[in-house]
């Protein structure tokens, strides 16, 4: 951390402190000079190496909804990591074209604060998406207020009324993903709120909140009997490799770390 951080380790939504948003349980996969458009793209696409640990996959399928937060510093078509390199808007749409191809996701809502951050979302053309940008193309997105401790502003406006909302928001909520689209009216946020719902298929004003926050995961019951007990093919099986393992058992001993007879001989 950068030695001017009065707390390191901590994310605040404001300057009062009073909600660590980093927590205690905020598990971080990717960090520092791992976060590069090369991983974020295999990561969405699954093109991982095979000795890659489950931590850092995404484990999901044709029923999963995913939540792509993005934020930085942006432009027409592209947003940077880690100021050095930028992932476009061509990339981003066919990576998640990839995803839906590979049946990697059943729904996508994504959302970017950026400037100009609608035009991360105008090339999207897979089915399932919902976009949510905190800035049209030609604006920029803004900061809401500056922590005096660090001298930096710690948070832009659009993510800070997002936060607000979704503060309030518990597992059984009644809220809906339309609602939560309307957070930063332009008289708040001074930037405009672009939104992107033609590729998705439900009307947002329907969608509960928690099918992409602060959900419960979903279960599917169903009244067809499996049996779950071992076949007489597979107790045979166990039963020969046992006889097996026994019939070639060897004995193991461990040797003198210190061989003193030896040392004495000589």
């Amino acid at each position: 951390c950068n030695p001017r951080n009065p707390r390191p380790a901590t994310v605040f939504n404001n300057a009062n402190q009073h909600i660590d948003v980093y927590g205690d349980d905020v598990e971080v996969d990717y960090r520092g000079y791992e976060v590069t458009v090369e991983n974020f793209v295999r990561l969405l696409t699954g093109r991982l190496p095979a000795n890659t640990p489950r931590s850092k996959r995404l484990l999901t399928d044709e029923g999963s909804n995913i939540l792509v937060y993005m934020t930085g510093h942006g432009g027409d078509g592209f947003l940077k990591f880690q100021d050095s390199e930028e992932i476009t808007n061509v990339e981003l749409a066919d990576a998640f074209q990839q995803m839906w191809a590979k049946k990697r996701y059943n729904e996508i809502f994504f959302m970017i604060d950026t400037c100009q951050a609608a035009s991360m979302f105008q090339l999207f053309y897979s089915p399932g998406i919902l976009a949510v940008a905190s800035s049209l193309v030609g604006e920029d997105s803004l900061s809401h207020h500056v922590d005096p401790a660090i001298g930096v502003y710690i948070i832009d406006r659009y993510t800070y009324y997002a936060l607000e909302f979704l503060e309030r928001v518990e597992p059984d909520s009644k809220r809906t993903m339309g609602e939560f689209m309307e957070v930063c009216p332009k008289r708040v946020c001074i930037s405009t709120v672009g939104r992107r719902t033609d590729l998705f298929a439900r009307d947002p004003y329907t969608v509960p909140i928690t099918d992409f926050f602060g959900s419960v995961r979903k279960v599917d019951l169903s009244s067809t009997i499996v049996n779950v007990t071992k076949t007489d093919k597979v107790n045979n099986m166990s039963e020969k490799m046992s006889e097996k393992r026994g019939n070639k058992a060897e004995k193991f001993s461990q040797s003198d770390l210190f061989p003193i007879d030896t040392l004495l001989k000589g």
